[in-house]
């Protein structure tokens, strides 16, 4: 192992919030910043094209990850496509730029993490886009000068238009801006797309005169093995590729951005994590929390499958341009089911359906999953691949949720304004009536929309299954902070790429004593 070289700050994982990080701490020129990353430093031609997202999955920008058998989807092993390179998952999404509803944000406060209401946050949210000269977007709420260019689809696909038009037909609200976090309605998504190409996070925060910087330094294809500490004090990280590992030092703080799988596999790989997991893999515990990899969440997907009229004309964008959020259960806070009209027949890899340009899908996924499921180490060979069981339908309120978007689909996908594009339903079809038919349904359509979060959640500070505390600091260990999706105590009502940016830019801010 070679010596150790000495930064002020240590960012692992070169994601959405890892490139932000890096970006903002190391706007103060005195300020020595590393970010370390897994992947590539050189994206796939495939990632700037938008519609080419699908294509993405299983090549060396994903980590392919696969869930253990579902218990609550009878048994299906889920494909848990998660970005691997610099930009991370910003660079193979499907690049919806959403903020979740305000109640999801103010559900936080709930469970402890006082300071993070959607108030608190709107500042970051601001400071992460740059929506200047779209109609409609409302500079109280939506930002003019950040890096991230977003705007909604600029060459609308038909089947959208169609979508936005059964939804009114259908009895739902319209809203001009459904970024602004405000809305329970239907309207076209803000996409990050810009001048026809996918603008990532490694584009908009890193590249161009970001990367020469003198005292930002950026390593890819490199992999943390583990944190170092003295005492009780996090003092650097030890990685490296091919067996030549090297050990940096930072003077004042290590930060996690890995995401809700990276960023808490290597808390556990480092002896922070539940002492009885840690005990049956040969790891000695350096601090016993419990919550490290538990609270795991995600948004599953079902849809209702269409066969298409025609051929169903390429996209230009991400494949979904129009959303909208509805309530299941008029007693919730808000809204907890999300639809989408995806221009492609989108379901579980083993379902029968039309080919890729012969159908399309509008799309259920369950925003406000009661289910909690887990990352736990296979091992504790650092590169080796989590145990990720999300425990999908675990809880059957899930289920019925989903049983009801469903409904709220076909209703939608019924209307005169899909006439035109409407063919025979082939999932899951017209003979699937009853509740015990969808809930089957749902159980074996099972998709993920790959918004994982909540394995290192923020909490207060007599909160024992915390792993943060509000400030983003580990419980328990000093020079140490997780600062990405893994935070979130519940995942909120919406694609989270964009919660993702505004954490990180308070984050930097916390960092920086802002």
């Amino acid at each position: 192992m070679t010596r150790p070289g000495s930064f002020d700050y240590v960012v692992v994982g070169g994601g959405s919030a890892g490139c932000v990080l890096a970006a903002r701490l190391s706007e103060d020129p005195d300020t020595h910043v590393l970010l370390l990353e897994a992947g590539s430093g050189t994206p796939l031609d495939l990632v700037a094209v938008p519609p080419a997202w699908p294509a993405l999955m299983g090549t060396e920008a994903d980590w392919a990850d696969r869930t253990v058998p579902q218990d609550g989807a009878d048994g299906l092993v889920v494909p848990w496509p998660r970005g691997r390179g610099l930009g991370g998952s910003s660079t193979i999404n499907a690049m919806c730029f959403l903020r979740g509803h305000v109640s999801s944000y103010d559900a936080w406060v709930k469970q402890g993490a006082t300071g993070w209401a959607y108030d608190d946050l709107l500042p970051y949210f601001k400071r992460s886009e740059n929506v200047t000269g779209v109609p409609g977007r409302d500079p109280r709420y939506r930002g003019m000068d950040g890096p991230l260019r977003v705007a909604p689809a600029a060459n609308r696909h038909p089947l959208a238009e169609a979508f936005l038009a059964a939804a009114v037909e259908a009895g739902h609200p319209v809203t001009e801006d459904f970024t602004s976090g405000l809305d329970t309605a239907f309207g076209w998504g803000d996409l990050s797309i810009a001048d026809g190409r996918r603008w990532d996070a490694a584009t908009a925060y890193l590249r161009g005169p970001v990367m020469d910087r003198p005292n930002l330094h950026v390593v890819t294809d490199t992999l943390v093995h583990r944190l170092t500490f003295e005492g009780e004090r996090c003092t650097g990280v030890v990685h490296g590729a091919d067996g030549d590992l090297i050990e940096v030092r930072a003077e004042r703080e290590v930060v996690l951005t890995a995401g809700a799988v990276g960023s808490a596999q290597l808390l556990m790989l480092s002896g922070i994590g539940p002492a009885s997991h840690l005990r049956e893999l040969g790891i000695t515990t350096r601090a016993d929390l419990p919550g490290v990899g538990a609270n795991l969440q995600d948004h599953p997907m079902c849809g209702v499958v269409y066969e298409a009229t025609g051929p169903v004309p390429p996209a230009a964008n991400g494949h979904g341009e129009v959303q909208g959020l509805i309530r299941t259960d008029d007693s919730l806070d808000g809204p907890d089911v999300q639809l989408q009209m995806v221009d492609v027949p989108l379901r579980e890899d083993t379902l029968p359906g039309p080919g890729f340009d012969r159908g399309y899908t509008i799309m259920v996924a369950l925003m406000t999953p009661c289910s909690r499921g887990s990352i736990r180490l296979s091992e504790a060979t650092p590169g080796s691949a989590p145990i990720i069981d999300p425990r999908y339908y675990a809880d059957s309120r899930d289920v019925d949720a989903v049983v009801h978007g469903v409904r709220a689909a076909r209703r939608i996908g019924a209307a005169t304004a899909l006439d035109a594009w409407r063919g025979a339903e082939a999932q899951p079809g017209l003979a699937a009536l009853s509740d015990e038919e969808l809930r089957a349904y749902v159980r074996r359509n099972l998709r993920s929309y790959g918004h994982y979060t909540g394995t290192c959640r923020i909490g207060a500070a007599d909160d024992v299954d915390a792993v943060v505390r509000t400030d983003l600091r580990v419980r328990g260990v000093a020079g140490l902070r997780v600062a990405d999706a893994s935070v979130m105590p519940s995942v909120v009502s919406a694609n989270t790429n964009a919660t993702v940016y505004a954490i990180a830019e308070r984050a930097a801010d916390l960092l920086r004593g802002h």
